[in-house]
């Protein structure tokens, strides 16, 4: 199901109202219609299966490679809380087993996930269970870091914090393997 403008437009034109703004302003009238447009983009992801991105994967035979690690996506996701951004950074690393996938698919996922109203623990787990699924590696770890707009730009006001989440499945589900592959995420600073 597709976003519904109107419907997105005449809400929006409501909460102006009501915080005692007049809608037809100049500078607001074409807020209603913005904001429509920017969460049809916000919420892309809804109706998308993000497994779908993994489907077109390349054999390359039993256990090879060691590690696929994939740093510094850059992604951007709304809050289900607040209705404010967060903006992150996310690393995804695989151990293949029989199948790779090409490496621009690996952001498919993360945007896909991130273009609905999220938590970033819960996108975690669920980019970490998408590709788990989606390409049966032996491991798969997930390392996001984010800043969130209900933490810097209302509430405690902490503009200079981030909040970073981990998932991981399998053989990289061991402290030992995660701290190898957090050492090389940090080395790309």
């Amino acid at each position: 199901m597709a976003v519904d403008r109107a419907r997105i437009e005449a809400a929006v034109a409501e909460i102006i109202a009501a915080i005692g703004e007049d809608v037809a302003r100049p500078g607001l009238e074409a807020t209603p219609r913005r904001v429509a447009e920017s969460y049809a983009e916000f919420f892309a992801g809804l109706d998308v299966d993000p497994v779908d991105h993994l489907r077109d994967t390349i054999p390359v035979g039993p256990h090879t490679g060691e590690l696929v690690l994939l740093r510094d996506i850059a992604f951007r996701s709304v809050c289900e809380h607040h209705l404010l951004p967060f903006l992150g950074t996310a690393h995804l690393a695989y151990l293949p087993d029989e199948r790779v996938v090409g490496l621009g698919k690996l952001p498919a996922v993360v945007d896909t996930l991130a273009t609905r109203p999220q938590l970033q623990e819960r996108l975690t787990e669920e980019i970490a269970e998408a590709l788990h699924t989606g390409l049966r590696p032996r491991g798969v770890l997930v390392v996001l870091d984010a800043v969130h707009g209900c933490v810097t730009a209302r509430g405690p006001r902490q503009s200079a914090s981030s909040t970073v989440t981990m998932a991981s499945r399998g053989e990289l589900s061991e402290p030992a393997a995660r701290a190898e592959i957090m050492a090389l995420i940090g080395a790309g600073r």
